[in-house]
């Protein structure tokens, strides 16, 4: 079968070059379509038309910039089954989650068009002590002028559009993911070079076209799958106000140390944690942590990965989670049925694969799953682990989850936070002061009670601390971020 090549965009231009690059479904392992890699030259380019592009987008007045991002939303209404079908070829993510992407899409684009409108800053009162008023108060110059004192003066802090932002975008969501960086930008006022991920870059270069179809200034947008090196080059160029990245935690550090002026937004890894007690509705639990150790073949930042269940429940809590999780349906992920499909490639699996069976050999007992084929990873649960077990204190991004029990909640409580990662975290409970007191002490940038870690909605702010990363997506947050807060005073 002929596979089409698709352009990369520069400039708003749909353009070729002299490299290209297969995109092979994980599962079926045919060719879905090939794309071109930008050059350097082609990524300077870029980077010129988006410092030029900034003089327009920047002036542009909330009404168009909203109104691009919900033509935008009605586009991805009008596409959502092509895109999700796109998506599960490409990403080998199941067409159920694909569609659910698109549908957050939708959301996405449309907070940010509303947020768009109504985005600023705030008075700052100076009049607030009498005897600092004193001080700056009326004074008489060499001139014997009057200086007016501080209750007649207006202090506002505005934000302002930052200039070019580089979104470096993962390909476990390769269109939801993208908008949470190319959204805000555009809300923001912002031009933006979009590097996609290179195993899955035709959704992005569909969302190109389709925000040249919603109005977006063609300068304004350029869409460059690459090379590692043309990444690094456009994040090194001064050029660039902001990076925004997702991905693993060795890239976006190093990424950080190669450019250490550049304001970063770094959403990076977690292994996540769940805490559940022994008032929790343990049946409930086992359900959503099979599923969110499962759901995307476990490609999920926010993913369960480590579950730490009072040792009270934690029998009766292993044998639910383990009937759960074989009832889910592993198989082609362009099938209706299909509950989880291959991870993103063979390497992946083989990394996966290879870290349960040395976990298993190190003394942990893998109760279920573990085994690979290709690209796909059956579901695992693993025992009797150690924090120096890989399962346990990396991410594994698969389908795996380790299962640990605790003797009482401050125990459980240092379990859940004995981790370099801390993006988002989980607790089940029927205890409100628990719940309460979970708040400040779980050490993870986001908290569910009573749900799993894999809770998101767009709109939430979402970003980690430790090794998870640092800044804030979630619309108004990733808005902020991309802006530049000024203070002014007038003095009356």
């Amino acid at each position: 079968m002929t596979t089409a090549t698709v352009p990369m965009i520069l400039r708003g231009e749909e353009v070729t070059s002299s490299s290209t690059s297969p995109i092979t479904n994980p599962y079926r392992r045919d060719v879905v379509g090939e794309c071109y890699q930008a050059s350097a030259e082609q990524a300077d380019a870029a980077l010129k038309a988006a410092t030029t592009a900034f003089d327009v987008t920047r002036k542009m007045p909330r009404y168009q910039r909203a109104a691009i991002l919900n033509s935008l939303a009605d586009l991805i209404e009008r596409d959502r089954e092509p895109l999700a079908q796109l998506i599960a070829k490409e990403a080998g993510k199941p067409l159920f989650d694909a569609r659910g992407e698109v549908a957050r899409s939708i959301l996405n684009c449309r907070g940010a068009g509303e947020e768009a409108k109504r985005i600023a800053g705030h008075e700052v009162p100076l009049d607030m002590d009498g005897d600092v008023a004193r001080y700056q108060g009326t004074v008489t110059t060499t001139a014997r002028e009057s200086v007016t004192g501080v209750d007649r003066r207006l202090a506002i802090a505005k934000l302002f559009p930052l200039g070019p932002v580089l979104a470096i975008a993962p390909f476990n969501f390769p269109l939801n993911l993208t908008l949470h960086k190319v959204a805000p930008a555009i809300a923001a006022g912002n031009p933006v070079i979009l590097k996609p991920s290179p195993q899955a870059p035709l959704t992005a270069l569909r969302l190109g076209r389709l925000l040249l179809e919603a109005g977006m200034p063609p300068e304004a947008i350029s869409v460059l799958p690459c090379e590692n090196s043309v990444a690094e080059q456009m994040v090194r160029d001064a050029r660039i106000r902001m990076v925004s990245f997702t991905g693993s935690a060795k890239v976006g550090w190093y990424l950080k140390s190669i450019a250490p002026k550049i304001r970063m937004t770094l959403e990076l890894g977690g292994n996540g944690g769940v805490l559940i007690d022994e008032t929790s509705d343990i049946e409930f639990a086992a359900r959503r942590s099979a599923r969110g150790a499962n759901v995307y073949a476990g490609q999920y930042c926010i993913g369960v990965q480590r579950l730490i269940v009072h040792e009270s429940r934690y029998e009766e809590f292993v044998d639910r989670l383990l009937a759960e999780v074989a009832s889910l349906r592993v198989g082609d992920p362009l099938e209706e049925d299909t509950d989880l499909g291959p991870v993103i490639d063979d390497a992946s699996a083989e990394r996966i694969a290879s870290w349960v069976e040395e976990a298993a050999g190190q003394g942990a007992q893998v109760l279920t799953g573990g085994k690979r084929e290709g690209a796909v990873v059956t579901p695992s649960v693993i025992t009797n682990t150690s924090r120096d077990m890989k399962v346990e204190h990396e991410e594994i991004f698969g389908p795996v989850c380790t299962v640990k029990p605790y003797r009482d909640w401050d125990q459980g409580v240092a379990m859940l936070n004995d981790s370099k990662y801390g993006l988002q975290a989980g607790i089940f409970t029927r205890d409100i002061g628990r719940a309460l007191s979970a708040m400040p002490d779980v050490e993870s940038g986001g908290l569910m009670v009573n749900d799993v870690p894999i809770f998101r909605v767009d709109n939430m702010p979402f970003g980690g601390v430790k090794d998870s990363g640092f800044g804030l997506e979630g619309t108004r947050y990733a808005i902020e971020s991309m802006m530049q807060l000024k203070f002014v005073m007038l003095n009356g």
